[in-house]
């Protein structure tokens, strides 16, 4: 890249760099977020507490958990094929259920001939809708003091650390401890608890009474693996790379291991029809052919496509979605749009406005510019008098909207903390929804969302396909593209200036140079992760500030994940000794610190540290007072001077900071740099010690892949003709 060198940005000081310190196992930021779901109460002006967002949401998200349970209650009545899940998927359930049952036995199951696929998709039911949390439903259920007396001393004796009492407790439920005593591998439902761990614990309590192949182990193990295919964002898995990562962790068995477990009901199995008329499309929203060569045996492009498994919650999440959005999908056009369409100010906002009243559903791509055509159709929607509310990943995204978008996040949405609150059914009272940084979305919020969601509601989905994906399970806004099965309409209005001719660049695989006049985008070479931290420091702390006429709150550094020489842990140590140095008297933290909040899953909020007190630690998270209990702030608290680029998905601050040390090689790849340069709204500076990793990353890594099973899904639901139905 053709780019001033650092001194355009202000002198520096040359300064040795810092030590290095030793490289950390969790050097990469992996797809998904470290800190724990919490919940978070804030306070109003008068000083009494209130329900806050973060409550809400978590009280939403239990309430789709209880339908998701009444669910799994309905499957175990008998299943008809092809009556709820799609393709093949509902003989096989059924297959299980037979295997259950004892009518079957798990070997006649997996044997078994694949059954013919199914000819039409029967009209979706109505779907069943979320109500409102009320505030009685934000206190999770208490641990009584005689299961943790029980857990403590199970974990006693199998010499696991008492820590671990508290989570295992709410996680295992009543009779944690007789349960951990009878089947140790319970263990492994732990957040952070690994195989070997296990293992350990159950030698201790059982001796030889257990062994690699202990039922008990490998239906453990089956449920583990399925986990942590959702932290890096699947929502299934195929059934040979199950088997592969049983055997790689000792199972002699993996088949068997893998039967029990899905006649154990710990897993659901999928098959889905292959579908390649469309081709294929990666998570960047590029298409490879699915052409197939000339003279090949018709019966090939009808070939069943590989055996999945997945844990329930996904699996009902993504049928769920589905449904919804077919439902939306078959919404009818409307002819009040055309005026609207002629006032709007880009082409391609009249399109999206042409498209959006022709249609229920519709796919809205674009950058960081293109944001304004969604808000350009919500105040036309608004002109027609519709109720229209525009949703954004993040509170950050929300002000860079502007007032006059009236948008919210949509954790707030969902959770009634903000928005036209709910109807006597629970719907959403709402005629048109715009999301925006849709992305961000995972499939568990994408299906509460449109299950909220009235008939004959008009969804736009908006964002930009080369952003990394979502922190939860699934890839929502890259299967609802793959699929084809909406209107989508690709913005023709670029980002400006040399940070967006960049990362516009990068978007299809080129590291282009860009001339930067007014000291947009800096490049600045390093030797080594010591000399990166000192580098970043002085950029925030001088050279930024000095140049850009800005303050060290309005720049945020981006490095590739949290630990290592230099990841988040090192660079906000650094960052706070410079910038808010103290003693760190509240867990490590001072008023006056930069955070990242984690109060769900998934989710992000960046603030300052106001004061601590008995109740916790309080947070301003732009204008909106926080409390992080203090249980919970090792959990989900971190500095946030420092963020790694998934955290940083869905927000743009003035400036951005990005640190490219050498040994970050491995954690880039191109929807990566592209999020993590795209943060700047002014300027860029890159920290740049990876040599040839960059334009390599760049150019030959796309996206890591992501199993799920949403697009044959939708490509079911809406390729499919219709049954005809009578008068």
């Amino acid at each position: 890249m053709t780019v001033p060198s650092e001194e355009a940005a202000g002198p520096e000081t040359a300064g040795e760099p810092a030590g290095e310190a030793e490289q950390s196992a969790e050097g990469t930021d992996a797809e998904g977020t470290d800190a724990e779901g919490t919940s978070a109460e804030g306070t109003n002006a008068e000083g009494t507490a209130e329900v806050s967002e973060a409550q809400a949401e978590l009280a939403a998200q239990r309430e789709l958990r209880e339908r998701i349970e009444r669910r799994k209650a309905e499957k175990e009545a008998p299943i008809e094929a092809g009556a709820k899940l799609s393709g093949t998927a509902a003989d096989l359930l059924a297959a299980v259920r037979a295997v259950e049952s004892g009518e079957k036995s798990g070997t006649a199951f997996f044997d078994s001939p694949a059954p013919a696929p199914r000819r039409s998709a029967p009209e979706p039911p109505a779907p069943v809708r979320p109500q409102a949390p009320g505030p009685a439903a934000t206190h999770e259920r208490a641990v009584t003091p005689e299961t943790l007396a029980s857990v403590r001393a199970a974990l006693a004796r199998g010499g696991a650390p008492e820590a671990l009492a508290p989570r295992a407790a709410a996680v295992l439920g009543e009779g944690a401890g007789e349960l951990l005593a009878e089947d140790p591998w319970q263990l492994l439902s732990l957040p952070g608890v690994r195989p070997e761990q296990a293992d350990g614990f159950a030698r201790a309590l059982l001796g030889d009474a257990c062994g690699p192949g202990d039922e008990r182990r490998t239906t453990a193990l089956v449920g583990w693996l399925l986990e942590r295919a959702a932290l890096q964002g699947h929502t299934a898995m195929e059934l040979a790379a199950v088997r592969e990562a049983l055997a790689e962790h000792k199972v002699p068995d993996p088949a068997e291991a893998v039967r029990h477990a899905v006649a154990e009901g710990v897993v659901l199995v999928f098959q889905e029809e292959e579908q390649e008329e469309h081709g294929q499309e990666d998570e960047e929203g590029g298409e490879e052919s699915g052409e197939r060569p000339e003279g090949a045996p018709e019966a090939a492009a009808a070939e069943a496509g590989p055996v999945l498994l997945g844990l329930d919650r996904y699996a009902l999440a993504e049928e769920s979605l589905a449904d919804g959005l077919a439902r939306l999908a078959r919404t009818g056009p409307s002819d009040d749009w055309a005026e609207a369409s002629a006032a709007a100010p880009t082409p391609s906002a009249a399109e999206l406005i042409r498209a959006s009243g022709a249609h229920g559903l519709v796919v809205h791509t674009g950058g960081e510019a293109a944001r304004a055509e969604p808000v350009a159709l919500a105040g036309a929607a608004r002109d027609l008098g519709l109720r229209v509310v525009v949703a954004a990943h993040s509170e950050n995204g929300v002000r860079r909207l502007g007032e006059e978008a009236r948008a919210v996040t949509v954790a707030a949405l969902l959770s009634g903390a903000a928005g036209p609150g709910r109807d006597a059914e629970g719907a959403l009272a709402v005629d048109l929804l715009a999301v925006l940084d849709a992305p961000q979305l995972d499939v568990e919020t994408a299906a509460m969302l449109v299950e909220s969601l009235p008939d004959g509601c008009r969804l736009v989905l908006s964002g930009d396909p080369g952003v990394l994906g979502s922190a939860g399970a699934g890839r929502v806004f890259a299967d609802v593209l793959a699929a084809r099965v909406c209107p989508q309409v690709a913005s023709r209005t670029p980002d400006p200036g040399p940070v967006g001719e960049l990362v516009s660049g990068i978007g299809i695989g080129e590291l282009l140079p860009v001339e930067a006049p007014g000291k947009e985008v800096v490049i600045v070479p390093v030797r080594d992760a010591g000399e990166a931290v000192h580098r970043a420091v002085q950029l925030v702390a001088d050279s930024v500030p000095r140049a850009f006429a800005l303050t060290a709150e309005q720049i945020q550094v981006i490095t590739v994940g949290h630990g290592g020489s230099a990841g988040t842990r090192a660079l906000n140590a650094a960052l706070k000794q410079r910038l808010n140095p103290g003693p760190g008297r509240f867990a490590g933290f001072d008023p006056g610190d930069r955070v990242a909040y984690a109060p769900a899953p998934g989710r992000t909020l960046t603030g300052t540290v106001v004061s601590a007190d008995a109740e916790g630690l309080r947070l301003d998270c732009g204008g909106a007072a926080v409390v992080v209990p203090k249980d919970r702030v090792e959990q989900s608290l971190r500095h946030g001077w420092a963020l790694t680029a998934h955290q940083s998905a869905g927000m743009r601050w003035p400036a951005a900071v990005v640190v490219l040390p050498g040994d970050a090689a491995q954690g880039l790849s191109r929807p990566w740099v592209y999020t993590a340069f795209g943060r700047g709204e002014r300027h860029l500076s890159v920290v740049h010690g990876a040599d040839q990793a960059l334009p390599r990353a760049v150019s030959e890594t796309p996206a890591l892949p992501r199993t799920t099973r949403l697009r044959p899904l939708l490509e079911t639901l809406l390729t499919e003709p219709e049954e005809p139905t009578a008068d």
